[in-house]
């Protein structure tokens, strides 16, 4: 069943929407064909048409409708900035489509067209569909309803000039804007969504690439100012010993020396620091972040008040689980809901992060053979405090990580209720004093999107997020 449907599950969303809009596009011919080209073959069946003028009218059609498919086809991706506009295709389309239309009109005049309605619903028809993948060429609605209105224009006056009366020439003249008007405004807007989600997409793509870049910024600037000086310092302190050493004065010398030594212990330390305030996860920043950036990404998200007291190691170490875990959700699932439940059970704390998310391989192997070294990591992390962690897809389609940590007596004072999060791709915003963000894969530093505030031992919710009284809030559309 994987093979059958990789091919769409392994899209993203905005190819999703691109494949129907194209599939949309490609049974354009097929409507034309069928209610247009079937017009004369049916008339010639009731004897008002012959079959050889029956035979020409329905293969022109025919090959009408390829020429709107290819034309439509090449105006996406014009749309998409994937190739030039086809201009000159366009215009070939016009062309056709108005010879046709007054060489219809002109049998209709002349009575070489004995039944009236075979020539309207052909010119009619080509005209509107004509009209529609024109319209993807376009991406100015002014110039959409400019085109209607020449083709109006065109279609009256053509009428006029071949000696139709004036009932028909008025009926060509309101039919063509009508059913072509139809035909614009389906297939501008469906030009101009494709257009916009897949802006959105790379947007979405840039953001989470820019939160890398600030990171590694961020990173690189609280580094240079904790090195730099300390680094000048020791460099100035060891040309002075080496002066001090060639004159001979050696007790000097070591005293430089020493100081030196007393620098690049203190330098040590300080990057310790640094580092340590990237490698730590607090169970409380972790939860907001993920909040933030599941949001952000328009998953569903429910939350409920949470009052667990917790030891540091302890939050550290679920911080890492609901970190990766929300990593997993944004880049290995296509999830429209996610929660995040902690509490106690049976002297434990028990973590549990699932989504809806769950995508098979190609291969047919199913998620539960996936392996990698983030749910790896975090194994190790959790045996730090004697915790354990189990994943796997469950009955109901669902994706499970459950993290369990044995509590000393006298932790864990508190009931837990549910604290449901949506992930995003990219990465979200801090909340709170000290608020930081990382953003990447796997299981180590930055392996997820991190939103930080001022620390604590009680984990806290706040409320059901989104407006709706649903607590299964349906995917929001959101830019940022």
């Amino acid at each position: 069943m994987s093979r059958l449907t990789g091919w769409w599950s392994g899209r993203s969303s905005a190819a999703k929407v691109e494949l129907y809009t194209r599939w949309t596009f490609h049974l354009f011919p097929l409507l034309e064909v069928g209610g247009v080209a079937f017009v004369p073959l049916a008339s010639n069946a009731e004897g008002k048409i012959g079959a050889l003028p029956a035979a020409v009218i329905a293969l022109l059609v025919v090959a009408h409708a390829v020429l709107c498919a290819v034309l439509s086809s090449r105006a996406l991706g014009w749309q998409l900035d994937r190739r030039e506009r086809p201009v000159r295709l366009a215009a070939v389309l016009i062309a056709v489509t108005a010879l046709g239309a007054v060489a219809l009109m002109a049998l209709q005049s002349t009575g070489t067209l004995k039944d009236a309605g075979i020539a309207g619903a052909v010119v009619v028809g080509t005209a509107a569909f004509t009209l529609g993948s024109v319209a993807v060429c376009l991406r100015s609605a002014r110039r959409m309803a400019g085109t209607v209105l020449l083709a109006s224009l065109t279609a009256g006056l053509s009428a006029l000039a071949v000696g139709l009366d004036w009932p028909q020439v008025v009926a060509y003249a309101f039919a063509v804007p009508v059913s072509g008007g139809a035909m614009v405004f389906a297939c501008g807007f469906s030009g101009w969504l494709l257009r916009i989600v897949w802006e959105l997409e790379r947007s979405r793509d840039l953001g989470a690439r820019l939160a890398v870049a600030e990171e590694r910024l961020r990173f690189g600037r609280d580094l240079h100012d904790v090195m730099g000086r300390n680094l000048s310092v020791i460099a100035l302190k060891s040309e002075l010993a080496v002066q001090l050493a060639r004159r001979g004065r050696a007790e000097d010398a070591v005293a430089q020396m020493t100081e030196v030594q007393r620098i690049a212990q203190e330098s040590q330390r300080e990057v310790r620091d640094v580092v340590r305030g990237y490698r730590e996860a607090d169970l409380r920043v972790e939860l907001e972040g993920a909040r933030g950036v599941l949001a952000a990404a328009g998953i569903g998200c429910v939350t409920g008040p949470i009052g667990v007291e917790l030891p540091g190691e302890v939050q550290s170490a679920l911080g890492w689980v609901v970190r990766e875990a929300t990593t997993n959700v944004l880049r290995h699932g296509d999830a429209r809901r996610c929660r995040i439940a902690l509490r106690t059970e049976d002297g434990a704390v028990l973590l549990v992060v699932e989504n809806d998310g769950v995508r098979e391989p190609a291969d047919g192997a199913g998620p539960a053979r996936r392996t990698g070294s983030g749910l790896a990591g975090l194994r190790e992390r959790l045996s730090e405090v004697d915790g354990t962690l189990e994943a796997g897809p469950q009955k109901d389609g669902w994706f499970r990580v459950t993290a369990r940590v044995p509590l000393r007596d006298g932790a864990g004072n508190g009931a837990g209720a549910g604290n449901g999060a949506g992930a995003g791709n990219g990465a979200g915003a801090g909340s709170g004093a000290g608020a930081r963000r990382e953003a990447g894969s796997g299981g180590g530093p930055g392996g997820g999107a991190q939103v930080g505030g001022g620390g604590g031992m009680s984990v806290r919710g706040t409320g059901t997020d989104g407006p709706s009284d649903d607590p299964w809030n349906s995917r929001k559309e959101t830019a940022s």
